[in-house]
């Protein structure tokens, strides 16, 4: 019995003497899961009276020397790719839900022309972006617009990251997050001709349009080489490339096709405020992913920026809804989900660069100008913006661009810079430089594509069809049938 202890145990020995030299690396990695052997044979070479750890053939050495002279290809990052599919999800979610806060705020016999605006976007825009728009906005092209080497999603790879873009997540999830964006940017600005536009001269226009105008915006502030990239205009998640590129435009269509008949002397009163709030909620909900999203990964700064949009969303809320009990001497449900929208859109440009303080005052200036633009600028001004896309989205995008060259900080995001209150007030003015362009840019090329599409095909229904609702005479449907 001793005798075959002493000798399992001198087996037992060698075993763990082979396992030091490395001779069963396999075998040792599984005995410890998830850590390197101690010793390894690149570490602790074998003596050179040992001939087992030479190559044992000519061609082992130099593919040996050949795999170590190769530079590994980046790996996408698991968490990173999770965190980035969710939100992209999240962001397309934000397409049906701006369908709903806007289907609510018509009136009935408009309810699913308003709806269609949105749902279409989701399907020309995708079209339109893999063939073409995703190369342009981020090809490696110039200072105002992108190359030709991602067209048709050509070296867009579906596992390994982009050089420049997203670098821990496969290039293909990049893209299809940036798809999010490009789809919901041209179906904001329908908020603004709600009620009166042709359906046809909708297609036409927001396909132009987001070739034309998103896309190079889009380029300047993200794209590799874009020129207000390079001067450090600092845009988080789409203030001026979403925001303000679609409430400009929008302001100019609705300017442009005029008002709705009977506004303002005839009541337009929204049909659905339930359907309206039920909107906001998956706005707020997706916008998660809009801003956290925009982190590229999951990580300390996507907590910002999910912290940063939800305070800012809320103080807004507040904010709006104060000032019109003040003002009005009622809170409405409809002030509370304008002013929810309001914070959400200031805050997207500064997310992931300020702290939750500015986050806070972000909110609350937002609010408070939106509302005035909301309910005062407008009637003074006498432009009949339906459901007010430029006093949310262009006037609440303009604010959150300024705002963030005000309150930015490097504490925040080390590649970010300082604003005002950090001692760098040249970024004000940077920001500025950055929402300027984009308000001209816009406007000028937005007015120019509806110009065309009205000389051509028209831009408004019959006034016969207006009249009778745009469901029946665009699509012949109704929303509800009692």
């Amino acid at each position: 019995m001793l005798h075959t202890f002493r000798r399992h145990l001198t087996l037992a020995g060698c075993v763990l003497t082979l396992l030091s030299f490395g001779a069963f690396p396999a075998l040792a990695q599984d005995a410890a899961p998830g850590a390197a052997p101690a010793v390894t044979t690149e570490s602790a070479p074998a003596p050179e009276s040992t001939p087992a750890a030479a190559p044992t053939t000519t061609e082992a050495a130099p593919a040996e020397a050949a795999a170590e002279a190769e530079p590994a290809a980046p790996a996408a990052n698991p968490a990173d790719t999770v965190w980035v599919l969710v939100s992209s999800a999240l962001v397309l979610l934000m397409t049906p839900g701006l369908a709903l806060f806007y289907g609510g705020m018509v009136r009935q016999k408009n309810v699913l022309s308003t709806f269609m605006q949105s749902f279409i976007a989701m399907g020309i825009i995708t079209v339109l972006w893999v063939v073409v728009g995703y190369s342009l906005a981020f090809g490696k092209g110039n200072a105002l617009i992108g190359g030709m080497d991602f067209v048709g999603l050509a070296g867009v790879s579906p596992e390994t990251p982009d050089d420049f873009y997203g670098t821990t997540i496969p290039h293909q999830l990049f893209m299809v997050f940036q798809l999010m964006f490009a789809i919901i940017t041209p179906a904001l600005m329908s908020g603004a001709f709600a009620e009166r536009m042709k359906f046809s001269a909708y297609l036409v226009f927001i396909s132009v349009w987001s070739l034309l105008v998103y896309v190079p915006i889009a380029h300047w502030v993200w794209g590799e080489g874009g020129w207000l990239l390079d001067m450090g205009a600092l845009d988080f998640a789409g203030g001026t490339v979403v925001h303000i590129s679609s409430g400009i435009t929008a302001l100019v269509a609705c300017i442009m096709i005029g008002k709705r008949r009977g506004y303002p002397s005839e009541e337009q009163r929204p049909h659905n405020l339930t359907m309206t709030l039920l909107g906001t909620g998956l706005l707020w909900f997706g916008w998660y992913g809009f801003n956290g999203g925009s982190s590229l990964g999951a990580n300390g700064l996507a907590v910002t920026a999910f912290v940063n949009t939800h305070i800012a969303a809320g103080v807004a809320t507040m904010a709006w809804v104060l000032v019109e009990w003040a003002q009005r001497g009622k809170p409405t449900a409809l002030g509370a989900a304008s002013g929810a929208v309001a914070g959400l859109v200031g805050i997207t440009p500064a997310a992931g660069f300020v702290n939750p303080m500015g986050a806070l005052a972000i909110g609350a200036i937002t609010g408070v100008v939106c509302y005035f633009a909301v309910v005062s600028v407008k009637s003074k001004l006498g432009y009949d913006d339906s459901l007010d896309t430029f006093g949310v989205h262009g006037v609440g995008g303009t604010v959150g661009a300024l705002l963030t060259g005000v309150f930015c900080t490097t504490s925040v995001n080390s590649l970010g810079k300082d604003g005002l209150l950090y001692g760098n007030a040249g970024q004000v003015w940077t920001q500025f430089v950055g929402v300027a362009a984009t308000w001209i840019y816009a406007a000028i090329i937005g007015g120019l594509i509806l110009l065309v599409v009205d000389k051509t095909i028209g831009l408004r229904v019959k006034s016969t069809d207006e009249e009778a609702g745009l469901d029946l005479t665009q699509h012949g449907e109704e929303g509800y049938v009692m």
